[in-house]
């Protein structure tokens, strides 16, 4: 699992309005994608963190997971409207990505890797 700043956002995952670039969607990566918001000090997302630690060894090859530090990263977390924590991102290959806030289950999170990226367990 990848931690992204502002600028490896934009390296690996998509420029969309970052820093005056182009607002669409385009997105970069050759797999699906997971992006967590969280913080450190946040109780729900450190229930979070060894779930998606978990999911990115199942999923290694059919799906990135990346967590974005929002304390850090606060440009970052503004761009998609961040206001709670954990908050995340599922990114498709195709389409516009999708948000979901809360601390997640691990079925919930399975469920959704293949309704939203299309990809099986």
């Amino acid at each position: 699992m990848e931690h992204l700043t502002l600028e490896s956002f934009k390296e690996s995952i998509c420029e969309c309005g970052i820093d005056g670039g182009t607002p669409e969607w385009k997105y970069k990566g050759e797999v699906p994608a997971v992006i967590d918001f969280y913080a450190d000090w946040c109780g729900p997302c450190k229930m979070v963190g060894p779930i998606l630690e978990e999911l990115s060894e199942e999923y290694k090859g059919r799906v990135n997971i990346y967590k974005v530090n929002t304390e850090t990263e606060q440009q970052l977390a503004g761009v998609f409207g961040v206001r709670s924590i954990p908050s995340i991102l599922f990114i498709p290959l195709e389409g516009k990505p999708q948000m979901a806030a809360g601390a997640l289950p691990k079925a919930e999170f399975q469920k959704l890797f293949q309704e939203i990226l299309g990809v099986e367990k």
